[in-house]
């Protein structure tokens, strides 16, 4: 598995078109900096099932205070996040 933010932002991107896809709703268009929560295309549990995913994905265990906006708020902030969290950021 490559772990170069632009792959990631990729996997991101499709996961997210994915769940939106269950939404009926067409999450294609949303850019890697925008909020998601804010873009309305997932709702709640997207949200949740997406950072599931990316623990499972990215072999990560992500604790509570570090749910945050900061870190997890758009495709681009948890390409970062899990850069740093491997040391490669």
């Amino acid at each position: 598995m490559t772990l170069d933010k632009e792959s990631i932002i990729a996997a991101i991107k499709a996961k997210v078109v994915e769940i939106a896809a269950t939404l009926d709703c067409d999450a294609s268009d949303i850019t890697a900096e925008e909020i998601l929560p804010a873009t309305g295309a997932i709702d709640s549990a997207g949200l949740l099932d997406l950072i599931a995913w990316f623990e499972a994905k990215y072999g990560l265990r992500i604790a509570t205070e570090e749910f945050t906006i900061d870190n997890l708020g758009s495709m681009e902030m948890m390409a970062n996040f899990l850069l740093k969290r491997k040391g490669l950021l």
